[in-house]
């Protein structure tokens, strides 16, 4: 019986080299965004990513572009307050969604980046999927799948990325696959295949380069 939303499998050598190639073209931030009307022309492909605050995001993004300090990390939870872009050549966007799940951030800011990332997700045209970091050590909360259905209800594919997969004992895998499976078994949009990750190891990463690549 073939288990739903299996790991990702090591992509072959000619995806591979697809994804390696178009991470080690140009990538350049554009620009970041507060505001629909800031957004840039939707006219090529773009994938973004979302996630709960220090789930490890700006880490990850660095480590797909191979770039050290192109997405910015922090230690402070919701710092990052825009909606960034960023150009992968002639391509597409890669786009950096704000942290959520903030528990410091005062009030009507947490209700404006909601607003804002409902706006984007629900009325993006050349969105073709986002990724949905989940903190391997926690599973997926509550927040997740706040945000798992929003996406649901937006129509928006989405799959589930596992990051710091290095902070767990390889025999808490199953328990975590198990909870993660069991809460995407209720959403719709989401993308029957998972990726688990490890920036700091580079688990998961030629991965995840080659399935952005392979989108359009």
């Amino acid at each position: 019986m073939k288990l739903p939303f299996p790991l990702a499998e090591e992509p072959d050598e000619m995806s591979h080299e697809t994804g390696r190639k178009l991470f080690a073209g140009e990538v350049d931030f554009l620009k970041g965004v507060v505001a629909m009307s800031g957004l840039p022309p939707d006219d090529r492909v773009e994938v973004c990513f979302a996630g709960r605050s220090n789930v490890g995001k700006s880490s990850l993004i660095n480590a797909i572009t191979g770039r050290k300090a192109l997405a910015r990390a922090s230690n402070t939870p919701g710092r990052t307050q825009e909606i960034n872009f960023f150009t992968l050549g002639d391509m597409g966007y890669l786009v950096d969604l704000p942290g959520y799940g903030f528990a410091n951030a005062p009030l009507h800011i947490v209700e404006k980046w909601q607003a804002l990332l409902k706006q984007y997700l629900s009325g993006r045209a050349s969105l073709r999927r986002a990724f949905v970091l989940v903190d391997s050590r926690h599973g997926i909360k509550a927040v997740d799948e706040e945000i798992m259905t929003l996406l649901d209800k937006s129509a928006v594919t989405f799959q589930v990325v596992l990051t710091k997969a290095d902070k767990i004992k390889p025999t808490q895998y199953d328990a975590l696959l198990d909870q993660v499976r069991g809460k995407l078994a209720k959403h719709p949009a989401a993308y029957p295949e998972l990726i688990m990750t490890s920036s700091e190891k580079g688990d998961g990463i030629a991965t995840l380069r080659s399935i952005i690549a392979g989108i359009s």
